[in-house]
């Protein structure tokens, strides 16, 4: 059973304006990086359904991260049908979000009151993910689907949407700057933010400093939207 409840889901979201998103087979290594994120600011954590036995990874990490990290809301991303939402569901996933939207996936979310991000590309897609129920809609690959530029054209005729842009997103300064300003809510960041060293492995000092930083940035430039 979810830790928390939609409303706060979408309301921290808003709040933070990031979700880091990770995937890693290690449980160790997810470990590290969710607290690196933590002690950089992140209340929010997209764990990624990539991997052979992923769900079992995430079961852990998440009662590790309820017990160590307790204010950090740790869902789940790559959900593309209701069987994996709902198997997430039950190992205690805050939120779902998917590439695609899946409108069995809409109720399976909201029959347990669950916070549901689809990827969505067109206006008429966001438009079908609010009639289901979506709070945050993603739009997926940010940058392909038109960047901050398609952002700017949703919200008018649509000010009320709220977007979470996920591909094409950095923590550098100008390119959190050009999404916020364009209007979105909050961003999804992976690569770009989990950085590793010159040996290959997670450099756990960087990420929780960009994390830092990209939230410190982001409070600057992000507007009041509204849910």
């Amino acid at each position: 059973m979810a830790k928390f409840s939609r409303l706060t889901v979408c309301a921290t979201m808003k709040a933070t304006g990031m979700v880091p998103v990770f995937y890693h087979s290690n449980i160790e290594t997810c470990k590290q990086v969710l607290k690196a994120c933590y002690d950089g600011g992140a209340r929010v954590f997209e764990f990624t359904n990539r991997g052979d036995f992923a769900h079992e990874v995430f079961g852990e990490l998440m009662k590790w991260s309820n017990k160590e990290l307790p204010e950090m809301i740790l869902g789940v991303g790559s959900i593309i049908e209701p069987g994996a939402a709902s198997l997430y569901i039950q190992l205690g996933a805050n939120f779902i979000v998917s590439p695609a939207l899946n409108a069995e996936v809409a109720k399976v979310c909201n029959r347990r009151k669950i916070a549901y991000s689809p990827g969505c590309g067109s206006l008429s897609e966001i438009s079908y993910a609010e009639e289901l129920g979506v709070e945050i809609v993603k739009i997926f690959p940010g940058m392909q689907v038109g960047g901050p530029e398609f952002v700017k054209a949703v919200l008018g005729p649509m000010p009320w949407t709220s977007i979470m842009p996920t591909g094409g997103v950095e923590p550098e300064e100008d390119n959190l700057k050009k999404w916020f300003e364009a209007g979105v809510t909050c961003v999804g960041m992976g690569s770009r933010l989990m950085v590793k060293d010159a040996a290959g492995k997670f450099d756990l000092a960087a990420i929780q400093k960009l994390t830092k930083e990209a939230l410190a940035t982001i409070s600057k430039y992000k507007k009041s939207t509204m849910l």
